[in-house]
């Protein structure tokens, strides 16, 4: 479960990228370079996964832990390899 302080960071992150999503859209509107469309596509897949690794982050510290202490390792374990590997595909 994410923190006060965790969940503050991500609000303002992803205003930030609503911000470049809608910068990327007015990009395409104005017919803009394709590279310089697809760099700010770039930019904004990788402040996504910024906040994909906090989010992650936060869930191993607190959820996993927990559910290792309460002996449900191989359930914690499997969950977090199959969120792991959706989020690399």
């Amino acid at each position: 479960m994410l923190n006060e302080h965790e969940q503050a960071n991500i609000k303002t992150r992803l205003r930030k990228i609503s911000g470049q999503i809608n910068g990327i859209e007015k990009m395409v509107d104005e017919k803009r370079y394709c590279v310089d469309v697809l760099q700010q596509v770039m930019a904004a897949r990788s402040a996504l996964n910024q906040v994909a690794l906090i989010i992650l982050e936060s869930h191993t510290k607190s959820c996993v832990v927990t559910a290792i202490q309460e002996n449900r390792t191989e359930e914690s374990v499997k969950e977090l390899v199959d969120v792991l590997a959706r989020f690399t595909k």
